[in-house]
């Protein structure tokens, strides 16, 4: 299919703003209201920019279907995660679910985490550096509360899709969270209690 993040990217591009900047950042927001319902995800999961991958890798970002296991039981969960893994974990891995996070939240989460990008320069290959024990040390750190989840692959619908990290910016904006069990709007209210919580 046609790539939404090259067409996002070359229409960012021409209005001259800086990537990260404030008004990038409510440029997204705009384009975002513009989009809303108008995404289908599994075709987006086929997105010429985006790679295709059976294992995840701690450090990059993966967008998937997602069937929880206890799902009876959860309040909510994400039906189509957008997750940064960071480790290992049995049967999967454990993983920072942005979609917890409101965007314009995820965008101050994003900015402190791509801090420890393992490059200055964004590229295809530039991941995170990043541990928990680091997540839980740092205060600017502290909206990773809400978001760390335990993935298992068994439950994984879908390949894990790769968003290089150029695109990230744009994916954290894109309206694709998919919550069963609550609206969006009262996930994304419970998670700021918990990340206001954070010492």
């Amino acid at each position: 299919m046609a790539s939404l993040f090259k067409t996002l990217n070359s229409e960012l591009a021409s209005t001259g703003f800086e990537r990260r900047s404030k008004e990038a950042r409510e440029w997204f927001i705009e384009k975002v209201r513009e989009l809303n319902g108008r995404i289908n995800r599994n075709k987006l999961l086929k997105d010429d920019s985006l790679l295709q991958k059976n294992i995840p890798r701690w450090g990059f970002m993966y967008m998937f279907v997602y069937d929880a296991l206890h799902k009876d039981t959860l309040p909510y969960y994400d039906r189509f995660p957008l997750v940064i893994m960071l480790s290992p974990a049995p049967g999967g891995f454990m993983g920072l679910n942005l979609h917890y996070l409101h965007p314009n939240t995820r965008a101050i989460f994003l900015d402190s985490l791509m801090q420890s990008f393992t490059d200055d320069n964004l590229t295809e290959k530039s991941k995170l550096r990043l541990r928990y024990e680091t997540l839980a040390r740092a205060r600017k750190h502290r909206y990773f509360q809400p978001c760390l989840k335990h993935y298992l692959f068994d439950q994984m619908k879908t390949r894990p899709a790769q968003v290089l990290a150029p695109d990230w910016e744009i994916a954290i904006f894109l309206p694709t969270e998919h919550f069963r069990g609550a609206q969006k709007t009262k996930v994304w209210s419970e998670s700021k209690k918990i990340y206001q919580k954070a010492p």
